[in-house]
C-alpha cells in the first residue's frame, strides 16, 4: 500500500470527506485527493500534521508498519472529534448525548443495551 493509499484508508476510517479531512489540516480537498491518487507526494510537513491531528502512528503512515493509530486516550479523543465533525447527524447527536449524560443515564443505557443483546441472543438459540 502506498502512502497515498494509507491516507485514503485513514480518511475513510475516520469517516471524513476529502473536504473535512483537508480542512482539519489546512489544505483543500483537491490537495488531499492528489495525495490519495499518488499525483502528489506526501511531504514531511503534511505527514507530521496528519499524525498530530489524527493521532496516527508515524511509522504506519510512512512505511505501513505497525498500527494505524497511536494507542492512547488522545486517539480516543481524536476519534470523537472526527465523529463530531462527521456529516452523519444521528451519529453526532448520539455521541453528544452520551458526552453530556449523567452516570445514572449511562447506567440506564447500558442496561437497555444489555437487555437488547440478551433478547437477541435468546432468539438465536431458539
Amino acid at each position: 500500500m502506498t502512502q497515498g493509499e494509507r491516507v485514503k484508508n485513514l480518511r475513510k476510517n475516520l469517516g471524513l470527506t476529502l473536504e473535512k479531512f483537508g480542512a482539519r489540516l489546512g489544505v483543500t480537498k483537491t490537495a488531499i485527493s492528489k495525495i490519495e491518487k499518488g499525483e502528489r507526494n506526501l511531504t514531511e510537513l503534511m505527514t507530521k500534521s496528519i499524525c498530530r491531528e489524527f493521532n496516527v502512528d508515524y511509522g504506519w503512515l510512512t512505511t505501513g508498519s505497525g498500527e494505524m493509530f497511536v494507542d492512547s486516550d488522545e486517539d480516543f479523543l481524536a476519534r470523537v472529534d472526527a465523529i463530531l465533525v462527521d456529516e452523519n447527524e444521528d451519529r453526532r447527536n448520539m455521541i453528544k448525548t452520551l458526552l453530556y449524560a449523567s452516570d445514572e443515564d449511562i447506567e440506564a443505557v447500558s442496561r437497555l443495551v444489555k437487555y437488547f443483546y440478551d433478547l437477541r441472543n435468546d432468539k438465536k438459540e431458539e
